[in-house]
């Protein structure tokens, strides 16, 4: 008996995770996972809710925002660094996921004061504020509140 699918698309997305910057495309992806490209593609969207073409993308892309912010890489460099070879398409697909182009990310970020910022204050702001789960609001009674005190025999 095989791996389950899974695996096999696990084992593709740590070679775009690790290997982004190289000349790696979906032909390569599906050879890691020992399936055929259109099988391949088909199953990665399914899993991950994108193609393998977008996560590797993604992928780059993110990496490129990473040097734009701590290097003085120029962007023909970065772009290049990041494993795509046209800068043109690099920055279209930058201002699609970013809202600016490389030149303007850096300069936004060139203005910002540079500061040790605690990390436990970057993991609080970091967190997503648009919460897909369910939690009861904020304004609404708590449990606890609302159940009578077992200890004095009263309500809270």
């Amino acid at each position: 008996m095989g791996l389950p699918i899974e695996r096999h698309l696990l084992r593709a997305r740590d070679l775009a995770d690790h290997r982004f910057e190289e000349p790696i495309g979906v032909a390569d992806m599906a050879a890691a996972a020992g399936l055929s490209q259109a099988h391949f593609s088909r199953a990665f969207r399914e899993m991950f809710g994108i193609s393998p073409h977008g996560y590797l993308l993604t992928r780059r892309l993110e990496r490129a925002a990473a040097l734009l912010r701590h290097t003085d890489h120029d962007v023909a460099r970065v772009c290049v660094e990041v494993g795509l070879t046209s800068v043109g398409s690099f920055t279209t697909s930058f201002k699609r996921m970013y809202g600016q182009t490389p030149t303007q990310y850096r300069a936004e970020f060139a203005q910002a004061p540079r500061f040790a910022i605690p990390g436990c204050v970057v993991r609080r702001e970091s967190r997503p504020q648009l919460r897909t789960f369910r939690e009861d609001p904020a304004d609404s009674p708590s449990v606890a509140s609302s159940t009578p005190n077992t200890v004095t025999g009263g309500t809270p």
